[in-house]
């Protein structure tokens, strides 16, 4: 149990990659991590690519981002949907300040672009948002995982245990 006592946000809406919001949030609580699903509204279901259900904890509204440790952001469409809430956008800004560990993988840059953290950062996603990291001012690399400070990114589902592999190491570091 290399994670009990450590609090992760699961952010998620609908149109989520079923994978890469799953398998982070399993592995995590099988290292004994406490990790809230945390969407719009607490209670609601919402529905992933593949139509995999998950039913949120929390509300982004109700939550303090200085009561947990780290925040994930899956992929799929969902990033394009969470980047347009502000109480996303400032808790993802006020977790890299505190210097938390920041998850993102595939198409979930875009949460991390509108936050405006990625200037000098070196990160990966899926090559599909590439040119928009790069304008965000990081410099982009093919490369499974990548990790650069609090922030660990990864491309794609294959990646996913290189990822969780790597996210679990920078946890294990935090104080």
């Amino acid at each position: 149990m290399r994670l009990k006592n450590k609090k992760i946000i699961q952010l998620v809406s609908n149109d989520f990659e079923d994978l890469e919001l799953w398998y982070p949030v399993m592995r995590l609580r099988e290292e004994g991590a406490i990790v809230d699903i945390v969407g719009e509204k607490a209670e609601e279901e919402y529905v992933g690519k593949y139509g995999v259900p998950v039913t949120s904890d929390k509300a982004f509204d109700t939550i303090n981002p200085d009561d947990y440790d780290a925040i994930l952001v899956p992929g799929g469409w969902s990033p394009d949907k969470l980047r347009r809430y502000d109480s996303i956008i400032t808790m993802v800004r006020k977790m890299n300040e505190q210097n938390k560990a920041i998850g993102q993988v595939c198409h979930a840059g875009w949460v991390l672009i509108s936050a405006d953290i990625l200037k000098g950062k070196r990160v990966t996603s899926t090559p599909g948002i590439k040119d928009d990291m790069i304008n965000a001012g990081s410099t982009w690399v093919n490369e499974p995982v990548t990790v650069d400070g609090n922030i660990i990114s990864s491309r794609r589902p294959p990646d996913l245990p290189d990822y969780m592999r790597e996210f679990i190491s920078v946890l294990e570091k935090q104080s």
